[in-house]
């Protein structure tokens, strides 16, 4: 039986991140060396932002099939943002899309959400039983997604916060909040009034690779390339 990969070297990085280096350089940098040199020097010039998770397994770059400088990500818990709070504290996710809106100009900026998400799962069990232990005494993800509270209010009583099919539709309530709180943006405001932004919501399957849209008009969640989603389960032929 192979040994556990022991930690990093001090001051180097782990055995995992240095053989998926050299795999870059080897194969995706040296196939795209203009690519970055151009970015290098012209800058980045992304047309869409996307809002996700920091959950491991979603990874916004491979489900779009996006290369260097396409997308721009903010990654948050439950891919949730504060509203507007012009005010004097440290408002990472703020300064992530004012950056987006006013210096990169993107045209769109997509919401995403996926299934099993942990973080609407805490918030289920933290609502159902206060006294839920927290990760620590700081308590930071307990606070952050309090803001899934009007998503859950929405919904009325949980049955079960454990309840999976409860937990689904919040996980699609946290996407609408987060346009919700976007939307409380002066910029935001401005630009989509203008037609110069588009906000998005969708929904991203981790068992399945599924890919939901949102219809805002309805208010539903609707499957995107249902063929090629059901192509993909197909089995080869040689």
């Amino acid at each position: 039986m192979a040994a556990a990969p022991g930690p990093a070297k001090k001051g180097g990085l782990p055995p995992r991140l240095i053989e998926g280096y050299e795999v870059f350089l080897s194969g995706r940098f040296r196939s795209a060396q203009a690519r970055f040199r151009a970015l290098a020097e012209e800058g980045q010039k992304p047309t869409t932002m996307v809002i996700c998770c920091c959950d491991s397994r979603v990874d916004p770059e491979s489900i779009f099939d996006a290369g260097p400088g396409e997308l721009f990500v903010l990654r948050n818990v439950a891919a949730l943002v504060p509203p507007y709070e012009p005010d004097d504290h440290f408002h990472g996710a703020s300064a992530a899309l004012e950056y987006a809106l006013m210096a990169l100009e993107v045209q769109h900026v997509v919401v995403l959400g996926h299934g099993q998400c942990g973080g609407v799962k805490a918030y289920a069990m933290i609502a159902a039983d206060p006294e839920t232990p927290r990760l620590s005494h700081s308590d930071f993800v307990g606070d952050w997604i309090k803001m899934l509270a009007p998503a859950a209010e929405r919904l009325g009583q949980a049955p079960d916060p454990e309840d999976k099919d409860y937990l689904h539709r919040l996980e699609f309530e946290s996407v609408k909040q987060t346009l919700i709180n976007l939307r409380s943006f002066p910029m935001v405001q401005v630009l989509e009034h203008r037609g110069y932004l588009t906000l998005h919501g969708a929904f991203f399957s981790v068992s399945d690779g599924k890919l939901l849209a949102l219809d805002e008009q309805s208010g539903d969640f609707l499957p995107i390339a249902e063929k090629a989603h059901a192509d993909a389960f197909l089995e080869a032929r040689f």
